[in-house]
């Protein structure tokens, strides 16, 4: 739990840091601490992924891999928006498979039904805005749904110990993207970023975090 704390802690000094350096402009710093808050992240999940028999941790690892491919795609000079949109959609896939490890994928519906909504708000919202972008968003747009969809239902059906940190980690995911989507291509407005990197690590974290919990290295 000591090495849980710790990075804990470091993760939020570097987020505050990774902030700071993206409102200032100072992309030398950005490109510092955004790998660098997500590698703690995966940090805080080893102790359970190393674990021969913790399927689960290995894929919530294998999906911050990717997640950290995504953030180094989406902070780059030149627009590498698909390629990051490309690792945060396999991440997610890897989130499904950690999600349904232990009661398989629910087709329960009342946790879907909100997040059919939601996806039909930002699809009307972000769709005459998309031009040639329109088929990866779309694709990227319903994997996102059905992960938060079956975390949800993991919750709801109280699976396995942690499932309510991976749920509200989820839903948090969903939170940062559709303000990302938004802010990218219809209007920004103040405050944006630190909102989208602030929902984002939040939700990393309790995914990660639901790994320790599920393994019975931290208190439920």
């Amino acid at each position: 739990m000591r090495t849980w704390q710790l990075l804990s802690v470091a993760l939020l000094v570097t987020f505050a840091l990774l902030l700071r350096a993206d409102y200032a402009g100072v992309a030398q710093q950005v490109y510092l601490f955004k790998p660098l808050s997500t590698m703690l992240v995966i940090a805080i999940v080893f102790p359970a992924a190393r674990q021969p028999d913790d399927t689960y941790a290995r894929l919530v690892a294998v999906g911050l891999l990717f997640s950290l491919g995504g953030d180094v795609f989406l902070m780059l000079p030149r627009d590498r928006f698909v390629a990051g949109l490309a690792s945060f959609l396999v991440a997610h896939l890897f989130y499904i498979g950690a999600f349904t490890r232990d009661g398989g994928f629910s087709r329960h519906s009342s946790t879907a039904l909100p997040l059919v909504a939601l996806g039909a708000i930002l699809f009307s919202l972000l769709w005459p805005f998309l031009g040639p972008l329109r088929l990866p968003v779309v694709a990227y747009m319903l994997v996102i749904l059905v992960m938060a969809w079956q975390a949800l239902e993991r919750s709801r059906l109280d699976a396995h110990d942690g499932a309510w940190w991976a749920a509200v980690g989820a839903v948090l995911f969903v939170a940062s993207d559709a303000t990302l989507g938004l802010v990218r291509f219809r209007a920004d407005f103040a405050g944006s970023r630190a909102l989208v990197l602030g929902t984002y690590y939040l939700a990393q974290w309790m995914i990660a975090t639901s790994a320790l919990v599920r393994a019975g290295q931290l208190a439920r």
